[in-house]
């Protein structure tokens, strides 16, 4: 597979490959590819590198191996989704206490911006709290990419400076920015994230730096 891979490296159009081996069978092997529609799998199917490598795997079978095309009707990646909960409940719902239901008891929480790099939920709910009550900000998730344990999200955010935030009085004035925060998951909650936003960029708009 790895000759292959190689081999039709620029004309393969598969963008997710698995190999499964049965447990209680081991000359039992599945393996799922995955592409972005039934065309371009026929379009790799038809590649004369697909067609060598698959001569070679029936060399190797006691039988013919067999195919079936399958349409992906439900894909749920659960962990995209308490992120996903996090950012509508937590962040735009201004709910801190949302941490409660989302995290594990043990969460750490790592971002430059806050009072320590390294917060435990109750830290982090209050600073938290407190930054929704000054900013009232609001966030959209440009993108969400999950990997095992792990979802990575890119995102934009917007609001107003309307309440005192570390001795910086309201200003009334609104904000946008972007950043990056990567989440570990555990047990279908989150246990660990890593903030980075653009925290100069917003005190330059609330008029708190010179650009």
């Amino acid at each position: 597979m790895e000759s292959w891979a190689d081999a039709a490296k620029g004309k393969r159009t598969a963008t997710h490959a698995m190999v499964g081996q049965d447990r209680s069978d081991q000359n039992h092997v599945v393996e799922i590819v995955e592409f972005p529609s039934y065309e371009e799998a026929m379009t790799n199917s038809n590649l004369p590198e697909t067609d060598r490598i698959f001569q070679e795997l029936v060399a190797l079978c006691d039988g013919m191996p067999t195919f079936t095309d399958l349409d992906v009707v439900r894909d749920e990646q659960l962990n995209k989704e308490v992120v996903q909960r996090l950012v509508d409940e937590y962040i735009n719902g201004g709910n801190a206490d949302a941490l409660d239901q989302l995290c594990t008891a043990d969460y750490r929480e790592h971002d430059p911006a806050n009072s320590s790099y390294d917060l435990g939920l109750a830290e982090a709910k209050s600073e938290a709290q407190a930054f929704f009550d000054a900013f009232h900000p609001r966030v959209v998730v440009e993108s969400m990419i999950c990997e095992g344990d792990t979802v990575a999200v890119r995102f934009s955010g917007k609001g107003r400076h309307v309440g005192e935030f570390r001795g910086l009085e309201a200003t009334g004035r609104e904000f946008s920015g972007t950043g990056h925060c990567t989440f570990r998951c555990e047990g279908g909650k989150i246990a660990e994230s890593w903030w980075n936003t653009d925290d100069l960029g917003l005190m330059q708009q609330l008029g708190d730096m010179e650009g």
